[in-house]
């Protein structure tokens, strides 16, 4: 064997044991991770793994994604079931004449992550109903990473026939914000390590220009942007839809959760209250529910801004008495 082949042979070699050296290493990692996160501890693996087993790739583009029906998992150490429809919690019955049913529209807020069931705001108002006597059907069509264009159009294209008698529109902040499909990256799908890679990468690239949160949501309800367009816009075509059909609308401002004590986005729930108004959606903000709660006493666990148990209650307990008067 010549000296060049010598050196060929040995680059290969020492290629190969790069690449199994790599491969092994890659796969430890990732099952030390997946070992560590086992404790439900992590969220955004949490929010991972949601995408990854309770939702799909949505056959309407603007949509995204919906849930996969009739799955459940458990999640932050909470079970989400997904019923025939989609929707959280147990099978739809038929809706019998006269009877009242209330569909909540919204994102991963109204779909109570990390809250157990008969904890979200949907269950409290269905109990608070059946506390006073009356049997009121409160279904709850939250998906999470969902805006106002999309749970709206959720409702035309897949709940209609579900013939609510109201509507509640459970508003979040961010739900003018415009939202990519997602989805395509396979890695991302089906790794930890790749994940916890992709936020960690982002969150550095990502520190030395972070904006305010009050300037970010400035821009974002600017009259002219992108998605506080579409979102004005979704609401009047759902409006419309829901006048013809005689369906209550109702339209509750929920609050960012990060800073309540200093709150800066009084701004956002004025110009919502303005968009109820001229769409003649009656309108509840949530806000004093829930002002002066520290992260500490609100957050579904360190490091997620998502109201636990106690801020929905405090949602149900503001909704409800808007609801209950809607019966007259």
């Amino acid at each position: 064997m010549n000296d060049a082949l010598k050196t060929t042979t040995k680059v290969a070699l020492a290629a190969v044991m790069v690449i199994i050296s790599t491969a092994i290493a890659v796969a430890l990692a990732e099952g030390i991770l997946r070992l560590k996160n086992a404790s439900m501890k992590n969220y955004d693996i949490e929010m991972w793994r949601y995408a990854l087993e309770l939702k799909k790739r949505s056959d309407i583009q603007i949509l995204g994604h919906e849930h996969i029906p009739s799955r459940s998992a458990i999640l932050q150490s909470v079970e989400i079931r997904i019923n025939d429809r989609g929707l959280r919690g147990g099978a739809i019955e038929k809706l019998e004449p006269g009877k009242r049913r209330v569909v909540f529209l919204g994102s991963s807020v109204t779909l109570g992550w990390g809250v157990p069931e008969n904890e979200t705001v949907t269950s409290r108002i269905g109990q608070m109903f059946r506390a006073e006597g009356k049997d009121v059907e409160v279904l709850n069509a939250g998906i999470g990473n969902y805006n106002a264009v999309r749970y709206s159009e959720l409702f035309r294209r897949r709940l209609a026939d579900l013939n609510p008698t109201d509507i509640v529109i459970h508003y979040f902040v961010r739900d003018a914000e415009v939202l990519e499909a997602g989805g395509g990256n396979w890695l991302l799908r089906n790794s930890q390590l790749a994940v916890t890679c992709w936020v960690a990468l982002s969150r550095y690239f990502g520190s030395g220009k972070e904006t305010k949160l009050e300037d970010y949501y400035r821009k974002v309800y600017e009259p002219q942007a992108e998605g506080f367009v579409a979102m004005r816009n979704a609401l009047s075509e759902l409006a419309n839809y829901a006048r013809q059909r005689h369906i209550r609308v109702y339209l509750a401002m929920t609050p960012d959760v990060h800073d309540l004590v200093d709150y800066k986005l009084g701004f956002v729930h004025d110009q919502m209250q303005e968009i109820a108004a001229r769409l003649s959606l009656s309108y509840v903000d949530l806000l004093p529910s829930m002002k002066n709660l520290t992260p500490k006493e609100l957050w579904s666990m360190p490091g997620d801004p998502h109201p636990n148990s106690l801020g929905h209650q405090r949602m149900a307990e503001a909704i409800f008495p808007i609801l209950r008067g809607g019966e007259n």
